[in-house]
């Protein structure tokens, strides 16, 4: 056998990993006596059974101090005849065999959980900053239009919210440009003075300066009459007007107040002179002269409804005579045709059409189902659900669901409605749980152990464990529950597998390659057992989300454009829509399962998922970086709740969709 990788087992060779790991490999069992005195092993006892003797000494490691890239043993014996690429390219194996993405390394937080990705790392010299590679650059070269850090993070969005670099001023009057008033109007925002395209006062903006390691940008300067809040704000953000908080860019002006004094929405329809056209009105609006929609039964009434006066005058007093197919109305500008609520004129400005408001406004307007109805739409719920007072979100009836956590060495779970936590199961401290699913048919979880570099299983109803299949390494696994298969991806080999549920080890791997070859790192993985469908994410030179029958035919790109790294996928049937996050990018994202009506929603606080899962109207993912599972409204992304947050790194999730451990 090899001496520093493989143990002598009878007549055999096992991997040294496999020892003591509680699965009998020997026919003797040998392999699981460590403690016991047995010589023919690589573990003698002085090293106990959960840990190896580096040749020759008395020094003992653990099992997953082998080929972690760090010498342990003095002679180098616990690196010698490993893997070139024990994890996928790109990524960054830390001392407890983790796998980190290599921009990880040297960012200032412990993603290894061993530190080891922050141990290695010099602090940059005085007046130096450091990229998310680890490359020192001097401060000066932040926000210089110009990429001195390989990856850009010296170039964040919010540069362009300066404007002015660091230790110069910029005054503008009311004479200045459109597009220049437009940007310091952001800024006066934020001190708290009126924003108007073309302002009557000068606005002064100085020393500013952007953070290199989060994007948020600091206003170090006052303005004469207000200071200026120091307030940061992602790079994702804006701040509020009274700058005690900050809110996603993609809230502004969507008819909800997420500041709490509402100045995301302050004059939304009148935002400066920008290109493009204001938000239109309904058909049984009339727009005002400054942009605002007022009522059409308000309009020539006498009374001043719009701020500008514009709803009066003019041509009011012309009678309608006009052969409209709903309504007509009087308007300063002569009679108007108007249609019902839930209608739209057409374009001969007489005839009315139905809003298919199913079509337009999608999950908005439904949870799950929806029926249109000529000026109207109905809402309803598919088997096992409950349509709620509001008359569009649909509840799961029955027991509560549960969402189960893998958090290092333990699987957790946490009730969706009372909040509970309970630890299901616990595996060795020296193990990492990382990516699990359930088997709602024999009550099983199974997940992907890395330190055995095995998938394992546990009855939830009893004591019984096992071992599926071992000589794996995957970032993924799911379970075909209907045919009773496990599939798992394989990044470093380009590949998807598969063994069946009742498989049982017996010392030799027992699984079938269901795709190979042009796979370009396939990382996340989910299974639609129903309809026989199995989804991936690929995170190689050219990230893509891929879709094939369970036996690997029939398979086809989804989608290939406005990827970064999709790391975690999640399948919602009642929408019949697949979420990823994406990793590089920092958003959520989803479309329909044939690939239309994408929609992207940039989120800071989108940092390092690992995995996510869909249920009802909220989106679970696991956050790697800041150690805890988050929600947000799958639709808005607003409403962001941390659930849990222990100590140990989240990885797999998964809500179980039938019955309830």
């Amino acid at each position: 056998c090899a001496a520093s990788r493989q143990a002598a087992c009878g007549a055999d060779c096992i991997p040294v990993p496999w020892l003591c790991d509680g699965e009998q490999q020997c026919p003797d069992g040998t392999d699981e006596q460590c403690g016991q005195g047995v010589s023919t092993l690589s573990v003698p006892s002085v090293c106990g059974t959960k840990k190896v003797q580096c040749p020759g000494t008395h020094h003992c490691i653990p099992h997953w101090e082998l080929c972690d890239r760090h010498q342990d043993c003095e002679d180098g014996w616990d690196e010698e005849g490993c893997p070139q690429q024990p994890c996928l390219p790109g990524q960054w194996q830390c001392r407890n065999r983790v796998c980190i993405m290599a921009e990880w390394k040297c960012n200032g937080i412990d993603d290894c959980g061993d530190s080891s990705d922050e141990d290695v790392c010099a602090p940059c010299p005085s007046g130096m900053v450091r990229c998310d590679e680890g490359k020192c650059i001097l401060e000066s070269l932040m926000c210089n239009d110009e990429d001195d850090c390989l990856d850009g993070t010296d170039e964040p969005s919010t540069c362009g919210e300066l404007f002015v670099a660091a230790g110069r001023c910029l005054c503008l009057g009311p004479r200045e440009t459109t597009e220049t008033s437009c940007i310091m109007s952001s800024l006066c925002r934020v001190m708290g003075l009126p924003h108007n395209c073309l302002p009557a006062y000068s606005c002064q903006v100085c020393s500013a300066r952007v953070d290199i390691r989060s994007g948020d940008l600091y206003w170090l300067a006052s303005h004469r009459l207000t200071p200026v809040p120091h307030l940061s704000c992602p790079r994702t953000h804006v701040p509020c007007r009274d700058g005690t908080e900050c809110v996603a860019q993609e809230y502004m002006c969507d008819g909800e107040k997420d500041c709490a004094d509402g100045s995301d929405e302050d004059g939304c329809a009148q935002l400066c002179d920008t290109p493009g056209q204001p938000a239109p009105c309904q058909s049984h609006e009339y727009r005002c002269g400054l942009g605002t929609c007022l009522n059409a039964s308000l309009l020539c009434d006498g009374r001043q409804d719009c701020a500008d006066g514009s709803d009066e005058g003019g041509s009011c007093s012309v009678p309608c005579q006009r052969s409209c197919a709903h309504l007509c109305y009087r308007s300063p500008q002569g009679p108007r045709c108007w249609c019902d609520f839930g209608y739209r004129l057409v374009e001969d400005g007489l005839s009315c059409m139905d809003i298919d408001e199913c079509t337009e406004q999608g999950e908005r307007a439904c949870s799950q189902t929806c029926l249109n109805a000529p000026g109207s739409y109905s809402c309803g719920c598919l088997p096992g659900y409950l349509l709620e007072p509001d008359g569009h979100i649909c509840k799961l009836t029955g027991p509560e669901p549960i969402l189960l956590v893998a958090v290092q060495s333990e699987v957790v779970s946490y009730g969706l409605r009372s909040g509970r936590e309970e630890v299901l199961l616990t595996t060795d401290k020296d193990r990492v749980v990382f990516s699990l699913d359930y088997d709602p048919v024999e009550r099983k979880v199974f997940w992907m152990d890395l330190a055995t570099e095995s998938i394992r299983w546990q009855h939830l109803d009893s004591d019984k464990k096992g071992t599926l299949v071992k000589g794996v390494k995957s970032d993924c696994i799911a379970v075909d529950w209907l045919g009773r298969n496990l599939y798992w991806t394989d990044g470093a080999a380009g590949q998807v597998l598969a063994t069946r549920l009742g498989t049982t080890w017996r010392g030799i791997p027992e699984y079938t390659v269901v795709m190979d070859g042009d796979l370009d790192q396939p990382h996340s993985l989910v299974l639609q057992p129903l309809a026989g469908l199995l989804y991936w994410s690929e995170v190689g030179s050219h990230p893509r989300l891929m879709e094939a029958t369970m036996d690997g035919s029939r398979r086809h790109v989804l989608l290939a454009e406005g990827l970064g790294w999709p790391t975690a996928l999640a399948l919602d049937l009642p929408t019949w829509r697949i979420f990823w996050l994406d990793e590089k990018l920092g958003s959520i994202g989803s479309a329909r399962l044939d690939g239309t009506s994408v929609k992207i929603l940039q989120l800071g606080w989108v940092r390092s998922p690992f995995a996510a899962a869909v249920w009802e109207g909220q989106l679970y993912w696991s956050e790697r970086k800041t150690w805890s599972v988050q929600q947000v409204d799958k639709t808005s992304g607003k409403n962001r709740t941390v659930l849990l947050k222990r100590h140990g790194q989240p990885h797999g999730l998964q809500v179980p969709t039938w019955g309830s451990p």
